[in-house]
């Protein structure tokens, strides 16, 4: 059976297309909309959490992410993480759609990494036009850490895949 299917690849697309529009609706949220702190106040004490945190503190796009904070350090870094997941997904999605084309395997997942990083830098811009919401070019590295991921799993997919039937022998 070939690894080549058009029926593959286009729900594939389809699926990362749709993906682009979650990611698109979501951006298009205020903050206020999409602010898990008061969730946070609501199950998670404010001591035991500065404990757990307490003395991490460092600087992002120029703001202070600190313990004192602990709610919105939790915060910063769960939504930091759905951004690395959140593009990982739309890397994979575009790169196992590409993998199902007749195109060199290092071409599909350098064009699925390519698509995803500058949806990652358009939907930044997009942000930028969102009230409450601002865009950082800091933000797109944080995307393609997700990317970069998927990059190096689909590379090391192909490689194996190329190994083992380099030495897998038919005898018939």
């Amino acid at each position: 059976m070939t690894r080549y299917s058009s029926r593959r690849f286009y729900l594939l697309l389809g699926a990362a297309i749709l993906w682009m529009a979650v990611i698109f609706y979501k951006s298009a949220e205020s903050y206020q909309e999409q602010s898990l702190l008061p969730f946070f106040a609501d199950w998670i004490s404010d001591p035991d959490l500065s404990s757990w945190l307490s003395p991490l503190e460092f600087t992002y796009d120029g703001g202070l992410v600190s313990w004192r904070d602990p709610y919105g350090m939790l915060e910063f870094f769960i939504r930091k993480g759905g951004h690395v997941v959140g593009y990982a997904i739309l890397s994979l999605l575009l790169g196992y759609a590409f993998l199902a084309r007749p195109i060199k395997s290092s071409t599909a997942i350098l064009l699925s990494s390519l698509i995803s990083v500058l949806y990652a830098a358009s939907d930044e811009w997009h942000q930028s036009f969102v009230e409450g919401r601002t865009g950082h070019a800091i933000d797109v590295g944080v995307d393609s850490i997700g990317v970069l991921l998927v990059l190096i799993w689909l590379f090391y997919s192909e490689y194996r895949k190329r190994k083992r039937n380099r030495y897998s022998y038919s005898y018939r």
